[in-house]
């Protein structure tokens, strides 16, 4: 397990931003996306790419229980500590874009704690194809969608889908065995996102692997000298939180 209490001799310690020069908080990216479409196998992915060279912290959302902070310190990505599981008690979009303060209690707990920190990953609960992060807790965010949940996806659209700032379509391995031609899959997201990129990923595949890798150190280089500005991908559909009958 990497040692993630050293600093980073090679990372910039100043930003034009900060008062007196102090090195900027973490990045804080969010991923989002339907059950079932491997966040949190891309959430350890990340963590076995990139915590050998960042300082990482992880931050996981579910309606009722910690399953997917399990999942993850039982992979041992991380240390168990920097892992940190938020029980939203409702829709899974209300805690990262209605009311994100506990995800920002937990987020900020961690950098205090661990600090400094170099990127925090915040994992959304299981949604629809509308779930997206307020800007308030995520500085960018990637949607997960999969070759399993059917070739049409993309073309579905929703703000999740056109307006994050990295697309995954993941779980391309399976794609011979449902049926769905990932090149055709991709150009839909393509054609739905206007240019904004799309990476079609499998966490057998080393090259698109290191592509996600790659994107993650390009946004964390844009947040420290101050160019990345977080965007909003716009509203999620109405929605009510009653269970009222």
């Amino acid at each position: 397990m990497p040692d993630q209490h050293h600093t980073h001799p090679h990372a910039p310690h100043d930003h034009p931003h900060e008062a007196g020069g102090a090195r900027p908080r973490a990045l804080r990216l969010g991923v989002a996306g339907p059950v079932g479409t491997g966040k949190s196998s891309i959430l350890a992915t990340l963590c076995r790419e990139l915590a050998g060279e960042l300082a990482m912290a992880v931050v996981t959302n579910d309606i009722y229980t910690d399953e997917d902070a399990r999942f993850l310190r039982s992979a041992g990505v991380l240390p168990t500590e920097r892992i940190r599981a938020v029980e939203t008690g409702a829709c899974p979009h209300t805690a990262i874009r209605d009311d994100v303060s506990a995800n920002l209690d937990a987020v900020e707990d961690l950098e205090e704690e661990f600090g400094p920190l170099d990127l925090v990953l915040v994992e959304s609960g299981g949604d629809n194809l509308t779930a997206t992060f307020s800007p308030a807790l995520a500085d960018a965010q990637l949607f997960c969608i999969d070759v399993a949940g059917g070739g049409d996806v993309a073309r579905k659209g929703g703000p999740g889908i056109t307006g994050a700032d990295l697309l995954i379509v993941n779980k391309t391995d399976l794609a011979p065995h449902v049926e769905v031609d990932v090149a055709t899959m991709v150009a839909d997201a393509r054609a739905a996102r206007d240019g904004l990129p799309v990476l079609a990923l499998s966490k057998h595949d080393p090259a698109s692997v290191a592509e996600l890798a790659d994107w993650v150190r390009s946004v964390l280089a844009r947040h420290r000298d101050g160019t990345h500005v977080p965007t909003d991908p716009g509203p999620m559909a109405p929605h009510s939180h009653s269970h009222d009958s």
